[in-house]
């Protein structure tokens, strides 16, 4: 792959990956609430390396201008006060259908791989001749 398809690629990724981890940050909260650093965690896994509190906080601020997510400080026994976000009724009613749009899209791209696969040899280079026939 060329250095500019590379690029490009990458591009691609990281617009999917923006998506999909803002839905990721709502399914997250639409099962509970969370700080910060906690969604991070509960994010976090071996395939997400690239999650960071500087990538979710941008998210929840986003969420938040949106009306989508809300925020309390809650005083902490273990240090700070922390910052709670939790979904509004409209960011769940957002997430549910997100979600939905996003189980359907994952079943299109597996569906479309699968018959990919299956699919027949593709036509021969024969050439077909076809008559019109004139009305006149």
């Amino acid at each position: 792959m060329n250095k500019i398809m590379a690029e490009e690629n990458d591009n691609k990724i990281t617009q999917l990956r923006k998506g999909i981890l803002e839905l990721a940050v709502m399914a997250a909260l639409y099962r509970q609430t969370h700080y910060g650093y906690s969604l991070v965690r509960g994010l976090a896994g071996p395939d997400t390396a690239g999650i960071k509190e500087g990538t979710v906080y941008p998210i929840l601020a986003r969420l938040a201008r949106e009306g989508l997510v809300s925020s309390t400080w809650v005083e902490s026994s273990q240090g700070p006060p922390r910052k709670y976000y939790e979904l509004t009724q409209p960011g769940r009613a957002a997430f549910e259908s997100l979600q939905a749009e996003f189980r359907r899209l994952v079943l299109l791209v597996e569906s479309a791989a699968g018959e990919s696969e299956s699919q027949p040899d593709p036509p021969s280079n024969k050439k077909i001749a076809i008559r019109r026939k004139n009305n006149e």
